[in-house]
């Protein structure tokens, strides 16, 4: 699998929600990111809500089975756009089902448990529930393997005690930092970890990133670009690290792949941290 694959999060209208600005120019881009590599596509049937799957399946229908889609539930959308928990066992069977309806495949390569932040998590559906629930998706072949998403270290270590998880998605990249300890964990057992955000929020925080001096320096110096300097960083900070990028343009999309043949050198790692 390649380390830079393509997040379909910024396929959908703003926020995350209703249809995008230029549909035709959506689909360019998801054509495009397979053309340039992308064998794993992150999504979710809530971005939008359906928005993203259904422009993955008209862009690339049939989807062949050499592209990992990954997904994830445990959440839905209101009528104004706001995140609503959706983690009780049978809403997690539902969002899987209707993730494999949208994209028209048999099976899902993961699925990742997203755990919503404190203040939305308004169910209190306990953990191991939700754990055997996907357990259960996965032996009946509906996903071949489980993630999990927004997770502590300690969700972390007590997930992989009960059954195989097969990748991590945490918010992380060089300004956010607090997923560290669980990119070591999931590298000491072979778990890809795949940072959500890793150019800073896609709400705000991106600007505060790229425009870090160190960041910029060592994109002057090494004639790249900043994103392309903080994903490189990304790639470089461990083996297991894989990417998803999201992008509604081409050309923010071909300067996202080609972070993958920028090579930072002892001073730009010793500058950026």
């Amino acid at each position: 699998m390649h380390r830079i694959g393509f997040g379909a999060m910024q396929l959908p209208g703003p926020g995350v929600f209703g249809p995008p600005r230029d549909r035709a120019e959506a689909i360019a881009v998801v054509r495009r990111a397979v053309e340039l590599g992308a064998d794993h596509i992150d999504t979710a049937q809530y971005y939008g809500p359906d928005v993203a799957n259904e422009i993955l399946h008209e862009a690339l229908a049939p989807i062949p089975d050499s592209i990992a889609l990954v997904s994830k539930v445990g959440a839905q959308r209101d009528d104004n756009g706001g995140w609503i928990p959706a983690q009780r066992p049978e809403q997690l069977r539902s969002g899987v089902e209707d993730n494999l309806r949208a994209l028209g495949v048999g099976q899902l390569a993961a699925v990742n448990l997203r755990l919503l932040d404190a203040g939305h998590d308004t169910q209190q559906v306990p953990f191991d529930e939700q754990l055997d629930a996907m357990t259960a998706m996965r032996d009946e072949g509906l996903i071949a393997g489980i993630g999990l998403s927004n997770i502590s270290t300690e969700q972390f270590e007590h997930a992989v005690a009960r059954t195989e998880i097969a990748c991590v998605q945490n918010p992380f990249n060089l300004a956010d930092r607090s997923s560290l300890p669980l990119v070591r964990a999931t590298a000491d057992r072979g778990i890809a970890f795949v940072p959500f955000f890793p150019l800073g929020s896609a709400f705000g925080g991106q600007d505060k990133l790229l425009g870090d001096p160190a960041v910029v320096g060592a994109a002057d110096r090494l004639g790249a670009t900043p994103a392309q300097v903080a994903l490189a960083w990304v790639l470089a900070i461990s083996p297991n690290t894989l990417l998803i990028p999201g992008t509604s343009s081409r050309g923010h999309l071909e300067e996202n792949f080609a972070a993958g043949s920028v090579e930072l050198d002892a001073k730009a790692l010793a500058d950026l941290g």
